[in-house]
């Protein structure tokens, strides 16, 4: 039986597989059925320091909860800074994939929490911790800003 080769990338995912044809085939087929849902958690390329943003996506236990429950569990009443993570793992956990410090601010105002004395601030001190990344206008919470809390 020949041996065959594939080797395949679809956003930051790699595929590469050596065996029969048939085998590769079939191999192929299951990752091209999931090319699209692959592409949705995936960005196309990686960031500059090769790292991937993979979004919390929807996490009923964190939504669930009312934003000024979850900023007190986390003990983040009074830290500026901290309160804005919280908040945008919160709003993350809703679904929100992309964020702005607009989203950040109207979040604690709609939830009735005191505003943040100057988010752009808070944002890149996160950011220098390495709890938050900048795309553009937008930022995103980072792995590490997750498991910080």
């Amino acid at each position: 039986m020949s041996e065959a080769k594939i080797e395949i990338k679809i956003g930051a995912v790699e595929f590469a597989g050596e065996g029969s044809e048939k085998w590769l085939e079939t191999q192929l087929d299951k990752i091209i059925s999931k090319a699209p849902d692959l592409l949705k958690i995936l960005p196309l390329k990686p960031f500059s320091d090769g790292t991937i943003h993979i979004p919390i996506g929807s996490d009923p236990e964190i939504a669930k909860e009312a934003l000024g429950t979850y900023l007190q569990e986390k003990g983040a009443t009074s830290n500026q800074t901290k309160k804005f993570l919280v908040t945008a793992v919160w709003l993350e956990s809703k679904g929100a994939k992309k964020l702005s410090t607009s989203d950040v601010i109207q979040a604690l105002r709609d939830s009735s929490q005191k505003k943040l004395n100057n988010a752009s601030l808070n944002l890149i001190q996160n950011v220098k911790k390495g709890f938050c990344e900048k795309d553009g206008d937008q930022f995103f919470v980072t792995n590490e800003g997750k498991k910080s809390l």
